[in-house]
């Protein structure tokens, strides 16, 4: 079967980028922005400056900045209410996965109409969106250059995954002065969160020699940088390797696809709204373990990545060391013990899994689950 591989047209990275891409957006012509991001972004002067800067090449801006760190459907309805209003013609995001999330459904509803629960699902639109620029903020949900886009349904309490081409930026920007001094817990978890990508992406059974090496790149990065970028928030070289992991890990899974560790991590957070990557490291051991059953000698990979020395192990001991590793990596950046610990309650488990296994459909993982099976992996992580 031919592979497909989907990426921006454009991608501006390291020290410096957002300069550099601020000239890029200056050429594309476009007259009026819509920001979107969230309240924390414009208090630290973020927004503002980025403002500025767009302001300095003739562009106008509309900020919206209500985005909750699980975006909703109103919240999408309520950014297009002001594009429309405003007569935006482009859409640049501003932040971590939230506002990137929200920006892609607000662009998708402006070129195609109706709601963004018309698009759950795979390739469900007819016409590219408006044209999103992504800027990122954290090293995390690499939604700055993928085609996934995660809105929760406010009256169903689910996360819905819309998977589309035409959500895809034209243009995405990581640069690691944006991500400085962020707090431990949201670098832990963003951190985290990529990780599961590069992880869930090298098991996938749609995995290829491109998506491998993108991974594993991404794990050994995060191996090497994410402790000193959680300890030492101001590390620009941690930061700025932390960058590059998230997006390799983004190119993984944008390719590759993601298994149930994300199908069931999106279930608290629709659930719950629970922080989406302290979900995925809660879940990602406990997944793997299941996984090990037919992905073993891959696991094995993922260890020796992960820095373990593998050389005298069989796949079995193998993949039991990756698992092991990922749990250590989680507690050195102090993620939360179990999903106990969070506010998951075992009685909601039978609802989860039942959600999980319907997300779970054309996801990439392994091995294919039942019901009983996914309710057992939430307990263990309990």
């Amino acid at each position: 079967m031919a592979a497909k591989f989907f990426i921006p047209s454009v991608n501006v990275l390291g020290q410096g980028a957002v300069d550099d891409a601020i000239n890029d957006i200056k050429s594309l012509g476009f007259k009026h922005a819509l920001i979107v991001t969230d309240k924390p972004l414009v208090s630290i002067g973020i927004v503002g400056s980025i403002a500025e800067k767009l302001g300095q090449v003739g562009l106008s801006v509309t900020v919206y900045d209500g985005v909750h760190p699980n975006p909703t459907v109103s919240n999408v309805e309520a950014g297009l209410k002001l594009l429309r209003e405003n007569q935006c013609d482009c859409v640049i995001s501003l932040g971590g996965g939230s506002p990137h999330d929200c920006a892609k459904g607000i662009a998708l509803v402006a070129s195609n109409g109706g709601s963004i629960s018309d698009y759950e699902g795979l390739d469900r639109s007819a016409k590219p969106q408006l044209p999103l620029i992504s800027i990122n903020t954290t090293a995390g949900t690499a939604s700055e250059m993928t085609r996934f886009c995660i809105i929760t349904d406010e009256e169903r309490h689910i996360k819905m995954a819309i998977v589309d081409k035409h959500v895809t930026p034209i243009l995405s920007v990581n640069d690691p002065e944006l991500m400085l001094k962020k707090p431990k817990g949201l670098t832990a978890a963003t951190g985290m969160d990529a990780l599961t990508h590069a992880v869930e992406a090298y098991v996938s059974t749609a995995a290829t020699p491109i998506t491998d090496a993108c991974a594993v790149k991404a794990m050994e990065l995060i191996r090497d940088n994410l402790r000193t970028a959680v300890a030492h928030g101001d590390n620009m070289e941690a930061r700025e390797q932390m960058a590059y992991a998230e997006f390799l890990a983004g190119m993984a899974f944008n390719n590759a696809s993601l298994g149930y560790v994300h199908a069931m991590a999106h279930q608290l957070g629709g659930f719950y709204d629970l922080p989406h990557g302290v979900c995925n490291a809660l879940l990602l051991p406990f997944v793997q373990e299941y996984n090990a059953q037919v992905a073993a000698p891959r696991l094995k990979d993922v260890a020796k990545a992960l820095g373990v020395d593998v050389s005298a192990m069989n796949d079995e001991q193998g993949a039991q060391a990756a698992i092991d590793a990922i749990k250590q990596l989680a507690a050195d950046v102090n993620i939360p013990a179990n999903l106990t610990t969070i506010g998951v309650k075992a009685e909601d488990i039978p609802v989860l899994a039942t959600n999980a296994l319907q997300d779970a459909c054309g996801l990439t993982n392994p091995k294919q689950a039942s019901h009983e099976e996914i309710c057992q992996i939430f307990k263990n992580a309990m």
